[in-house]
């Protein structure tokens, strides 16, 4: 366990850095050198996009942009944390004009310290309230549901319960499978963290730990081994069992939204610095990311929920509308240096 306490530590070092620029304002960097851009800026820029959104995901789509507009979109590539320390700690001085998030607790951060703008009410007015900002200061691209997975030969629908709570029952013992180092299930800890107090959460941790879940490193490798009949459930976003559904139809597993926080609709997101060298430009690559042809490949290639009206999500995928989600507002879902701290004290970490 020495290798997932020093992991750990690492981890928190990061996070702690991070939010306490959020919550201070000190200038003290935490970008990793590997965190670089895919082209080096220059005098000649005329977009810098800082993306925590993985290359091979956003890469294509920021490519037809440039294709459309003649844009020269610089793009520098990191993890959605230590990219938003690095706006921060740049300060008035960022050389990026957007910054595009893996995820709505980042957004909030920038917010909170007063570096995100105010976007057009003619942009936000494109996605449904509960999926931007308050304060109109970033925006929603897409969604990605928290999902229970679960083997369809192991588990009848009528088994499942009504609850993520009810997952701590001892009937649950070593059927469950979890990703505790996964940024997905760290972001919905947080949401629980933040929709029931730290009592509820940690309860619900320890409850969990004590049904002896198995551990996986991802999502991918919860779908794979619940399609092998290793663990009965597994807690998820949707999208990875609709990737295996592409190549195997009939994999024996099947999503189940609880209704409460279990079933938390997370976003990918956009903001646009307030001292953004081009401003212009920067609304025109958010308008063109709520765009139909936009919208349409998060669709079908990353499987993810369009969040543009009249936009269909990929066939099979219940409606959003459909799915039972707790009202949080994800601006607060900034605090990961907590969430880590809890799965720490609760033995998970």
């Amino acid at each position: 366990m020495k290798w997932k306490k020093s992991l750990f530590l690492l981890g928190l070092a990061a996070v702690t850095s991070y939010f306490a620029i959020a919550c201070t304002g000190n200038s003290s960097s935490n970008t990793s050198p590997t965190t670089t851009p895919t082209t080096a800026a220059s005098e000649t820029t005329e977009l810098v996009v800082y993306s925590g959104r993985n290359q091979s995901l956003v890469g294509p789509v920021i490519q037809k942009f440039e294709n459309q507009t003649g844009t020269n979109v610089q793009v520098r590539y990191g993890d959605t944390a230590e990219l938003a320390a690095t706006i921060q700690e740049e300060g008035k001085n960022s050389p990026a004009d957007v910054f595009f998030a893996q995820d709505a607790g980042a957004l909030g951060a920038l917010q909170k310290v007063g570096q995100s703008a105010k976007l057009p009410q003619a942009l936000l007015n494109k996605v449904d309230a509960q999926y931007r900002s308050p304060q109109g200061e970033w925006i929603g691209v897409t969604g990605r549901v928290r999902a229970v997975d679960y083997n369809t030969t192991l588990v009848k629908p009528a088994e499942l319960p009504q609850s993520i709570f009810a997952f701590t029952e001892p009937k649950w013992k070593d059927k469950i499978g979890w990703a505790p180092t996964n940024g997905s299930f760290q972001a919905f800890v947080t949401a629980l963290r933040v929709s029931q107090g730290e009592s509820k959460a940690k309860q619900w941790l320890e409850g969990i730990q004590a049904n002896n879940p198995k551990v996986f490193p991802n999502n991918v490798s919860i779908v794979e081994a619940l399609s092998r009949g290793e663990i009965a459930v597994g807690f998820v976003n949707h999208y990875y069992l609709e990737e295996f559904k592409q190549e195997d139809p009939k994999i024996p597993v099947a999503h189940y939204y609880t209704g409460d926080v279990g079933s938390l609709v997370n976003v990918a997101g956009v903001a646009i610095l307030n001292s953004a060298p081009h401003r212009q430009l920067a609304e025109q690559f958010v308008t063109f990311m709520l765009g139909e042809e936009a919208q349409k490949y998060y669709a079908t290639e990353t499987l993810e929920y369009p969040l543009v009206s009249g936009i269909s999500p990929a066939s099979g995928l219940k409606p959003l509308d459909q799915i039972k989600q707790p009202k949080i507002e994800l601006s607060n879902l900034n605090d990961l240096s907590g969430t880590l701290q809890l799965l720490q004290e609760s033995g998970i970490l």
